[in-house]
């Protein structure tokens, strides 16, 4: 067992002390991990905004990140990133916990301890889902339960490990724990939307039964415990297994579409439309994201005059379907085949674009959009490509949407070719800072979209 750890109030206010103890090892630890959105702005500052001991030997930590400032037309440099983290603390490292070890402290309050990241620890975890079981508080943070639901004790940890933005752990093939590791004030649509959907009677998005949040610095999201699918199978693997197969997946695609319509029409009964003309709005936001993505990735300059003629295309219509409450990130790996049915998660959106933003309301074309470019990523997993696959899965996941809900997005050309240039420079963006060898992918795509003229 470790040593009980109790922090001075000094440093349980995040102050100095604790970043004499953690400043060097997180500074060190905290680029390398996948989450991390600073990988193309250094860290330049820690700060700890918030520290609280959730049992003996484990540590729970908001920290801010800052970055070295990039070249921007203002001159402002970018602001820092919140992350959470759970630490966890013992006087002697345990082998068995090498890949979460982060080092050893030698100086502050933790002086002398192993410092790891305990969502790795058995232990931890475990004790960390007896803590979202029953509701109360720890200092700042306040866990809650659905009052329908019955979370049993004693149930089996097991950390994922595939490429995330964030951290899950597995309870049982019960439950899984999504713990945010990016934080922003508000309410996560990963909680928000789940329950609006539930309360709709929607069966194709998992109910949350637990989560917690933060008061302090302000009040956020940190986590939510739904139950797991243990038989299920993502999409992207789906896809990417007939491929191999040579199998075509257009009768799964048109599930897939009318799935997504009828989640889409949940989300309109949860969330009320808005009403207006949003497209010059959005348009013009489509251009500042493109502008951006320009500046960092050199190799987008030259397309940025075609891609400007699809956002400007788009701020041209009067008319669409309704802005309202999407998914915001969806693509093939945030869907799951169960049996013969398909199910929607992870509605946090894309979690480098604002919080107030993720949850305004947007076109539904968005969503669409999102998952026919997965489609053509998927068919680019292979050589030689297969753009066939990818245009006949498009064309069935467009008429399953459509049989569902009334309208078909392949009439809406502008707002479709919008919509999809928009997601092909966030993918140009993402790839450049994350996966360098994935952007040709998104770049064939920028190719296609900025010579278009249908």
């Amino acid at each position: 067992m470790p040593k009980t750890i109790t922090l001075s109030p000094p440093a349980a206010t995040g102050a100095d002390g604790l970043l004499a103890s953690l400043g060097g090892l997180l500074g060190e630890w905290l680029p390398r991990q996948r989450w991390f959105a600073g990988k193309d702005r250094p860290a330049t500052d820690l700060s700890v905004l918030s520290v609280t001991e959730l049992f003996p030997g484990c540590l729970h930590l908001l920290v801010n990140a800052s970055h070295a400032p990039v070249p921007t037309p203002g001159g402002t440099p970018p602001p820092g990133d919140c992350y959470q983290l759970l630490l966890g603390l013992r006087e002697r490292p345990l082998p068995s916990l090498d890949r979460a070890y982060i080092g050893r402290a030698e100086h502050g309050p933790l002086a002398g301890f192993a410092v790891y990241d305990a969502l790795h620890d058995p232990r931890c975890a475990h004790l960390l889902l007896e803590r979202l079981r029953r509701p109360g508080t720890a200092g700042p943070l306040r866990f809650e339960v659905d009052e329908a639901a019955h979370v049993p004790g004693g149930l089996a940890p097991r950390l994922l490990t595939s490429e995330q933005s964030n951290s899950s752990i597995v309870y049982g093939d019960a439950y899984i724990l999504k713990l945010f590791r990016r934080i922003q004030p508000g309410v996560n649509p990963d909680l928000e939307v789940p329950q609006a959907l539930a309360a709709q009677g929607c069966a194709r998005v998992p109910a949350p039964v637990a989560w917690f949040c933060t008061t302090a610095p302000r009040p956020a999201t940190l986590g939510v415990l739904q139950p797991y699918l243990p038989d299920a199978v993502d999409g992207w693997e789906l896809a990417l297994g007939a491929l191999a197969l040579g199998d075509d997946f257009t009768a799964e695609a048109t599930e897939l579409g009318g799935a997504m319509a009828e989640v889409h029409l949940a989300l309109a009964g949860a969330f009320p439309p808005a009403g207006g003309d949003e497209n010059a709005v959005t348009a013009d936001a489509m251009c500042g994201r493109l502008d951006a993505a320009a500046r960092a990735v050199p190799g987008l300059r030259p397309y940025v005059p075609g891609l400007r003629a699809a956002f400007g295309a788009l701020a041209a219509r009067d008319s669409g379907p309704a802005a309202q409450r999407v998914h915001g990130d969806l693509h093939l790996g945030q869907v799951l085949r169960a049996g013969s049915d398909w199910f929607v998660i992870d509605f946090e959106g894309e979690p480098s674009r604002p919080l107030a933003e993720r949850r305004t309301a947007q076109s539904p074309v968005r969503d669409i959009a999102g998952m026919l470019r997965s489609f053509d990523y998927a068919a680019r997993q292979r050589r030689p490509w297969r753009p066939e696959w990818a245009s006949r899965c498009r064309e069935a996941f467009c008429a399953g949407y459509a049989a569902r809900a009334g309208w078909d997005p392949r009439e809406e050309h502008a707002l479709l070719r919008a919509h999809e240039t928009d997601r092909a420079v966030y993918e140009v963006l993402y790839e450049a800072r994350h996966r360098p060898d994935w952007l040709p992918v998104p770049m064939a795509a920028i190719e296609r979209l900025a010579e278009w003229r249908g």
